[in-house]
């Protein structure tokens, strides 16, 4: 048996080029800065424990009950008995 080991030395652009990738730096730079607009018009939120943990529970209820919803219409889109 016979093993072959090659090394490339490239740049990570260079590899996603090479790979056909897409750059997606310009939509990351849109991201980061709209996160940092955001960070900037919550900061006092941010800043008081009380107001940040009331919005954090709030969301997190949402996003239960969006979950919940999801997997309640997966399982009834598997239900063998309907596809009788």
């Amino acid at each position: 048996m016979m093993k072959i080991s090659v090394n490339v030395d490239c740049t990570p652009e260079e590899a996603r080029a090479f790979f056909g990738l897409p750059d997606v730096a310009p939509v990351n730079d849109m991201i980061v800065s709209a996160m940092k607009e955001r960070t900037r018009e919550n900061i006092d939120t941010l800043s008081d424990p009380k107001i940040f943990w009331e919005k954090a529970m709030a969301a997190s209820g949402q996003g239960m009950d969006a979950m919940s919803t999801m997997f309640n219409t997966m399982m009834k889109q598997q239900d063998p008995a309907k596809k009788k």
